[in-house]
């Protein structure tokens, strides 16, 4: 399972092109330093109609709410880094991709207080892949609960998809590397599920979509709240509740939502197969839909594609 990165040739930055090997920022800027940085991730789909960009607006304005929270000024308004998106995938003639806006502290202060550092904004995009390997979409993945946990609320702010926040999911994903499963899931600091590494969990119980409370140690995933509306529209009956951690033990089926992940099924925990031991067939259903909106074959009904070239 490789994430080399795919380099393309231009980057934006703070509202002109730079070469993707100029994008750089200096070693004592409060983004490496501390972590002084948010970010969003956000797919591009090749559909019929060209390259569409799925949630484009809800993303960004996560984005700038993540600004807001850690007291950073964006430096363009959402609708500019909208057209900043759109504009990248097209300059670097891109189809299907991953897109990453960033906004950070440069260099500038010695210290925590950052006002001496000048914020920087940035937006890159390359081809990406499946995120989990090869076959993951289709066969599922084996993943293990984490022995690290989500941070206690008012510790950090998780509604704010901030860099620093990505250190206690890179302990996550590396712990369940090393054990030999593909991904982790992270309990919170009152011992219920929480979310994967980096993706929200869902599990369904007798044909009931469950999917834990946002309870201020997980993120409001954009591509969760779009697989709510799915089931919902699907027939299924949906469930915000606690899960406790024995309960991805004995549910039919658990999948992974998230932009890296899309929906991505779960075959086993801890090496206790979930249901019959591969995709379910509710997890199978929600995944058809979703990718038949986001690759263009289906009917966008709730207006969640921004087409790059409109």
């Amino acid at each position: 399972m490789s994430t080399k990165l795919v380099e393309a040739e231009w980057i934006w930055k703070d509202g002109s092109f730079i070469a993707w090997g100029d994008a750089r920022v200096h070693l004592l800027s409060l983004a490496v330093q501390f972590g002084s940085s948010v970010f969003e991730g956000i797919r591009c789909y090749d559909t019929p109609r060209g390259p569409a960009v799925f949630r484009l607006p809800e993303h960004i304005r996560r984005l700038h709410d993540s600004c807001k929270i850690y007291r950073m000024e964006m430096g363009c308004t959402q609708e500019e880094m909208i057209e900043a998106c759109r504009a990248t995938v097209v300059k670097n003639d891109l189809k299907d991709c991953y897109i990453r806006p960033m906004v950070l502290r440069g260099y500038g202060s010695a210290g925590l207080n950052p006002a001496g550092s000048p914020v920087e904004t940035y937006v890159a995009a390359w081809p990406w892949g499946t995120y989990l390997g090869d076959g993951a979409l289709e066969q599922g993945v084996d993943c293990c609960v984490s022995s690290w946990n989500r941070a206690h609320p008012n510790t950090f702010p998780v509604q704010s998809k901030a860099g620093g926040h990505y250190v206690n999911a890179q302990l996550i994903k590396m712990e369940a590397l090393a054990n030999g499963y593909a991904e982790g899931i992270a309990l919170g600091t009152s011992g219920l599920v929480s979310e994967g590494s980096g993706q929200n969990i869902f599990l369904v119980r007798d044909g009931v979509v469950i999917t834990p409370f946002l309870d201020g140690t997980s993120l409001p995933g954009i591509t969760r709240h779009a697989v709510l509306q799915i089931a919902r529209d699907l027939g299924y009956t949906v469930r915000e509740q606690d899960v406790p951690r024995e309960s991805l033990y004995v549910v039919d089926e658990i999948f992974f939502t998230g932009t890296a992940s899309e929906v991505t099924p779960v075959r086993s925990v801890d090496r206790v197969p979930v249901g019959a031991g591969k995709a379910g067939p509710v997890t199978l259903e929600i995944q058809r839909r979703f990718m038949s909106i986001v690759k263009g074959e289906g009917e966008d009904t709730h207006g969640w594609l921004t087409y790059v070239n409109d």
